[in-house]
């Protein structure tokens, strides 16, 4: 999406004034309009995609399914069902090594 009169950038707090350019930003909205995350980087380090294709799928798969995905979650990966007994003790049921 393009904000050449950085409109965007202003409503979202990212746009540099001295420089007449939105810094490196992110958002995922998701379909009730509700900022899921959001990352704002200088300009001199750059995004990264695949990251983001992850995050929307997982956003997706919560959305989908009530159920959590934790760090590093990809796609057919183990996920997390939530509940009260799980709170600080996720790393006794994720390992690191599922995440990779």
């Amino acid at each position: 999406m393009s904000d050449g009169n950085g409109r965007i950038g202003h409503a979202y707090g990212v746009y540099d004034e001295q420089g007449g350019v939105n810094i490196g930003r992110r958002f995922i909205i998701d379909p009730d309009g509700l900022i899921q995350a959001m990352e704002v980087l200088s300009p001199t380090v750059g995004r990264n995609v695949g990251e983001l294709i992850r995050q929307v799928k997982a956003f997706q798969h919560v959305r989908d399914t009530g159920e959590v995905t934790p760090l590093g979650w990809q796609p057919g990966k183990p996920i997390l069902k939530p509940r009260p007994d799980l709170v600080g003790m996720v790393w006794k049921e994720w390992k690191v090594e599922n995440a990779e």
